[in-house]
């Protein structure tokens, strides 16, 4: 179970998300071929950038950031606390609330990095985020 959960799962989740980006440039090549089919004079530049995906603003990665800084920062003090009421409480053994403790304190590490990578990125993309949403309030 270890070994499926360690390495076969994340190869897999690697495949799927692979094949899934995969899929979306076929669908993207078809329609753009189907369209210059259909008019060969159209503008190609013109159709690809209606047909392409749109990045993600800075702003927007910089909550996604925040969010993900917080999810793991309360998942790593719930499995702490969680593993300290295993040990008060002398439930599970000796090593499972040692394990609670111990990937709590990573989650909590990479949450605090999350949050941390937050607040420098909007402290140090302040005007690149200002020119950002300025641009595109100008194209709407």
């Amino acid at each position: 179970m270890p070994f499926a959960c360690g390495c076969i799962l994340p190869i897999v989740i690697i495949w799927l998300i692979v094949r899934q980006k995969m899929n979306e440039t076929n669908a993207r090549t078809q329609i753009a071929l189907a369209a210059i089919e259909k008019n060969p004079d159209m503008d190609i530049e013109d159709v690809l950038k209606k047909i392409s995906t749109k990045g993600k603003l800075l702003k927007e990665k910089l909550l996604t950031k925040l969010l993900w800084g917080c999810l793991t920062t309360l998942l790593g003090l719930g499995l702490i606390g969680f593993g300290i009421f295993l040990g008060e409480n002398q439930l599970g053994g000796t090593d499972d609330p040692i394990t609670s403790i111990c990937f709590g304190l990573i989650s909590l590490g990479v949450g605090i990095a999350f949050l941390i990578n937050y607040g420098v990125g909007k402290k140090m993309l302040a005007k690149e985020i200002e020119a950002e949403e300025k641009r595109v309030a100008m194209q709407e």
